[in-house]
């Protein structure tokens, strides 16, 4: 191991405890920067190579060891201005998203309230643009700060910048250019909460709230989250591990003309968002086991490690999935996590 004042450097570093499918995998270096101004010597210290920068490893799948990992340790979080509605406050990359969205509550901030419970860091959150319950992190995102390695200098790319889509963004497009080192957000003090997704007015009325606080929809969409996905400190798993399909408005038309009760969502015009849960539910993969790589009972979109499961047994899994889902529905699925080691 070796160490500066900003970062320190290990050698074979062990990966099981750094994701949280719990898959057993190995870095050959992992450098663990505490100060974003030491990036470029960090990665100096690695080489040419472009390192996997590693979060929470909420949203990874090892399918083999990785070569080069760059952590993130920096967690400050601030407020930058408050004009007594609007306020923007910044956190660092590697803060605690969870965290960082009670810290935000604590303070009758509204705007994240219904991302709480997500796992993984902030810097990750606009990589993949994580959404839930009729939110995606990119609606409140005022600017990302980022180490371009391409130019080898630190920019801020502005929310148009950061081309957000559906689980997308600039960052996902281009993983070995940008690692992201900050992001600032917009919240407020008096807006209304979002509460369009089914199942959230419906708890909130059953315990007698008919004008949510922030910090109530977050408690509502934490007992939400906590009935239907698994604890990764309990039993190995990412979170969804199928983004909802994006199809052509005709075809969705065709599948519900030929499947009673496929749910159907409005993108735009010409586009409709399909539940990539129930699709696989229909396939009767909910449940399924095969050794320790499995599906959750409790929710179709949750591949989930039993205790052993290597990465390759549920990207196997994952594939054999998918194939039945385009077979039956003609519907392609595709992976949230990132998978590392292989291609989807």
């Amino acid at each position: 191991m070796s160490t500066s004042a900003a970062f320190r450097l290990l050698e074979r570093a062990d990966l099981t405890s750094r994701n949280s499918f719990g898959i057993r995998a190995t870095a050959r270096r992992l450098v663990e920067v505490t100060d974003a101004d030491a990036l470029p010597d960090a990665l100096a210290a690695l080489g040419d190579t472009p390192p996997l920068v590693l979060g929470g490893g909420s949203n990874l799948l090892f399918v083999d060891d990785a070569a080069d990992v760059l952590v993130i340790a920096d967690t400050r979080r601030d407020v930058l201005s408050d004009d007594g509605e609007q306020v923007v406050v910044r956190a660092a990359a590697g803060a605690d998203w969870h965290g960082f969205v009670l810290w935000t509550l604590a303070q009758d901030l509204g705007g994240l309230e219904n991302l709480a419970l997500i796992p993984g860091t902030v810097g990750a959150a606009p990589i993949q643009n994580i959404g839930a319950y009729g939110v995606e992190v990119g609606d409140r995102v005022v600017a990302v700060d980022a180490f371009d390695r391409h130019t080898g200098a630190f920019v801020r790319l502005d929310a148009a910048a950061c081309r957000f889509g559906y689980r997308d963004s600039v960052f996902k497009q281009q993983p070995d250019r940008w690692i992201v080192t900050a992001v600032e957000f917009a919240l407020h003090r008096f807006a209304e909460p979002t509460l369009d997704y089914a199942g959230l007015r419906d708890v909130l009325a059953a315990r007698g709230i008919t004008a949510p606080r922030p910090l109530d929809v977050a408690e509502a969409v934490i007992d939400i989250r906590r009935s239907k996905l698994p604890d990764p400190a309990v039993i190995g798993n990412a979170g969804s591990f199928f983004k909802n399909p994006i199809v052509p408005a005709a075809q969705a038309a065709d599948l519900g003309a030929a499947h009673a009760g496929i749910p159907v969502f409005a993108v735009d015009a010409g586009l409709r968002k399909l539940s990539a849960a129930w699709l696989i539910d229909r396939c009767g993969w909910k449940g399924h086991r095969d050794g320790d790589a499995g599906v959750s009972p409790g929710h179709a979109l949750v591949l989930v490690n039993h205790g052993h499961a290597q990465g390759r047994e549920l990207l196997g899994l994952a594939r054999r999935i998918a194939a039945s889902v385009q077979m039956r529905f003609g519907v392609a699925l595709e992976p949230e996590p990132r998978i590392v080691g292989a291609t989807w």
